[in-house]
């Protein structure tokens, strides 16, 4: 078994400031940061649990600072960057090593030949975070850790709480951090306790988050700590801080074995990814797909009620930092986050879960932070839920598991068929999809700036229009295998396939229409959505049309790391991801790199190209980039111009997903000799 280890060269202060971390406890809490240890984002933080609704991911420790005295001064092993663009942080001058190991971020300190190790760690399934320090060598290290607690959304506005100071209580050395009346409780302690906590408020103001400035959007905030603990470090000994929001009682574990008991969880994941632990990039990437599987404790348990054959529900976070749980790109990843990594049964609790919050034959949107119910606004997630359905009973013959959702797949053809919510309905004169209601995105470009649409697609997007057909001639199959009746699927996907090719062939382009029957025709964008037109089980293309689809948008569209979303050419493409929030969002979908779109194009190369050589030319950019961004990771968008910088989420879920899933299909093809 190949380590998932990867060690991150050190070079200068700005390069580790530009390199993320992130760990996860499968509640979709976190902890984040740069390598440098300074702050550069309001989402940067030691302890951002995800707490039950109204609250979601709570700020709940936005820094730790770390001193360790020498002599007559302290170092920082951290840092702070201020407004005026003043970096406050004197302990990079002695880190002599960062990795992250098996998920976990390691810094090595060199203080004037005492080393300092230190790690941060989550348990899983509970909203707790540790931060161990061990001295490797030297005598002894004198160490003060101050707390800077806060309690607003991850994502909220910043600002200066007006509740300061927060309320400390204690008993046996256990602190209790309350930052307001009714607030959840932040505690606090060492392991093993020694030394003493020394209550005193401290406040820092003017900290700036650099990625909120470059963002366009508010940037500093003040922090404040309710006081210290100090303590002496000796040889080969490890203390370890705890933040928590669990009852006392639920602490008293040894951290050493909850340590080891994580690493022994990431290691039972690795052996379930056949084949990913004899490669690098597919180890690091099936341990990067574990963060984005969660139990969705937002949500009370009451709410999500589905059949007893499943334990525990579970969602898919979108990405890190500010996604929550999203219809679409759970369904785009679950084949690559659950099936690749071996974790069946966690498939089929995704897909139970989100077949109980069908709504009018619509699958969730997206469920807002904090909240507890679902938004529908999507036309394209329903008939995602498909395609991983197939991929889910292609992988494990669970014919019972496709006979309980078989009743909410029926009622979604029949609920798109005499019309739903959004616009959303089938067009009884050629069976196509069509979606349009004035101030919605539907579509999975979906950027909107306050009334202003980006990308509004209104009419028949071609996407739509693959996945309505592949749904369709699922239903036919599984009706079949189920002895149900098929004949309506098998007439209305003759139909639509008819339909289909006569509608979107754009002979002067040699490639399809992004859209038909818009406001204004036809439209004409160079855009890769066609790909699902040819890259799911069942294509909708005319198999004369796949090669010239495909060799276009090799052409025009293909990148190292993804497909841009617009030709380069047109007059409305951006070639960058920076500025305000409208530049933003003008270029989110305007041709950016998405990388989550190499796998329908591997599927759809595949099916014309039996060269395996020019996806794994593809695939070998990402061993590059697990150490460009988000350390391990995958980022969700890249600049359409070279040299392609990354963007957005620093860890996306289909992004990792869809690259996993192309390297082990990959690895199988090779293996079966193809």
């Amino acid at each position: 078994m190949i380590e998932p280890i990867l060690r991150i060269p050190l070079q200068t202060p700005e390069h580790f400031l530009s390199k993320e971390w992130l760990i996860t406890n499968g509640l979709g809490g976190y902890a984040s940061g740069s390598l440098a240890g300074i702050n550069t984002r309001r989402h940067h933080g030691i302890f951002i649990p995800n707490l039950p609704a109204p609250r979601g991911r709570t700020m709940m420790l936005p820094y730790l600072d770390e001193k360790v005295r020498i002599a007559d001064h302290d170092i920082s092993l951290g840092g702070i960057e201020f407004g005026n663009h003043q970096v406050e942080a004197s302990g990079y001058p002695y880190l002599k090593d960062f990795c992250l190991d098996w998920q976990t971020p390691v810094w090595t300190f060199d203080i004037n030949g005492q080393i300092l190790e230190k790690k941060i760690f989550m348990p899983y399934g509970q909203n707790t975070v540790y931060v161990s320090y061990r001295l490797i060598q030297g005598s002894v290290l004198d160490m003060r850790l101050s707390p800077y607690c806060g309690c607003r959304k991850h994502d909220s506005t910043l600002g200066y709480p007006q509740t300061w100071p927060f309320a400390v209580s204690h008993q046996d050395n256990h602190y209790e951090v309350a930052a307001f009346e009714g607030a959840p409780l932040l505690r606090l302690t060492l392991k093993p306790f020694h030394g003493n906590f020394k209550s005193q408020s401290q406040v820092i103001k003017d900290v700036f988050y650099r990625r909120e400035f470059e963002r366009g959007l508010d940037h500093t905030e003040n922090i404040l700590s309710p006081g210290s603990f100090s303590f002496q470090i000796h040889e080969g000994e490890t203390v370890f801080f705890l933040a928590s929001t669990e009852d006392w009682e639920s602490l008293q574990d040894d951290p050493s074995g909850i340590f080891e008991t994580e690493f022994q969880r990431r290691q039972k994941l690795l052996s379930l990814a056949t084949g990913a632990e004899n490669h690098l990039v597919t180890a690091q990437l099936t341990l990067a797909a574990d963060q984005f599987i969660v139990l969705p404790r937002t949500r009370n348990q009451k709410d999500v009620v589905i059949d007893s054959s499943v334990e525990r529900v579970r969602t898919v976070i979108a990405g890190y930092h500010w996604f929550t749980d999203w219809g679409r790109d759970t369904m785009i990843s679950l084949e690559g986050l659950t099936l690749c990594t071996g974790r069946h049964e966690e498939a089929k609790a995704i897909l139970k879960t989100f077949g109980h919050y069908v709504r009018n034959g619509l699958l969730p949107n997206h469920f807002p932070e904090g909240e507890r119910y679902a938004i529908y606004n999507t036309v394209d997630a329903t008939f995602w839920y498909f395609h991983a359905i197939d991929r889910y009973f292609q992988v494990t013959g669970d014919k019972e598991t496709l006979e309980s959702l078989f009743p909410v797949l029926k009622l979604i053809i029949e609920s798109h068929m005499r019309g739903t919510d959004f616009g959303i309905h089938m067009d009884p004169e050629d069976g196509l999809i069509s979606a349009a209601a004035e101030g919605f995105q539907l579509t999975w470009m979906d950027a909107k700036v306050d009334e202003w649409v980006v990308t509004p697609r209104r009419g028949k997007p071609v996407e739509i229009q693959g996945l309505w057909f592949n749904a369709l001639k699922l239903m036919e199959t599984w009706s079949q295998l189920l002895e149900k009746p098929d004949e309506l699927y098998f007439d209305l996907s003759k139909k639509v396939f008819e339909s289909f090719n006569q509608r979107f062939w754009y002979e002067k382009g040699g490639y399809l229409f992004d859209v038909v029957d818009t406001e204004r025709g036809s439209d004409d964008s160079l855009r890769p959505n066609q790909i699902m037109a040819l890259s799911l089980r069942f294509p909708v293309l005319d198999q004369k049309f796949w090669k010239p689809v495909i060799d276009v948008i090799e052409k025009k569209l293909l990148t190292p790391l993804g497909l841009r979303t617009l030709d380069p050419l047109d007059k409305r493409y951006h070639g960058r991801y920076t500025g305000s929030r409208w530049d933003r969002d003008a270029a989110y979908h305007q041709g950016l790199v998405w990388t989550w779109l190499i796998g329908p194009f591997f599927d759809a190369y595949k099916k014309i190209y039996q060269d395996p050589h020019k996806i794994e030319d593809l695939l070998k950019y990402f061993s590059l980039h697990l150490q460009e961004a988000g350390i391990g990771t995958i980022n969700e968008i890249f600049d359409g111009d070279d040299p392609h910088a990354p963007r957005g989420c620093i860890a996306q879920a289909w992004s990792v997903a869809e690259v996993l899933r192309c390297y082990m299909n990959l690895n199988n093809d090779r293996k079966n000799g193809k």
